[in-house]
């Protein structure tokens, strides 16, 4: 079972997340999206594809760009579609 904390509270429960490259990637409906608020910030990697992020806000505290999902991953990375992923301090075990 992975688990996703941050400022105290729990972001995301999951025993189906994906490991990719060391990162827990979490199905979408295993996240509290209501600590989630999408960011104007975007990456590129060349085997995943396009990254969106998204901030934390919880109990008055904003982690920005916290989380990143591939909305739309290249073929190789199909198995994170949607799925989320979380660092700056986010704790997952």
């Amino acid at each position: 079972m992975a688990v996703a904390t941050w400022n105290g509270t729990e972001i995301a429960e999951s025993e189906k997340t994906v490991i990719v490259e060391g990162n827990d990637y979490f199905p979408p409906e295993s996240v509290n999206t209501q600590y989630l608020k999408p960011s104007s910030t975007t990456s590129w990697c060349p085997w995943k594809g396009l990254a969106n992020y998204y901030s934390l806000i919880v109990n008055g505290k904003i982690n920005e760009d916290a989380a990143w999902c591939y909305v739309e991953p290249s073929n190789a990375a199909a198995a994170i579609k949607g799925h989320i992923a979380f660092w700056k301090g986010v704790d997952v075990r």
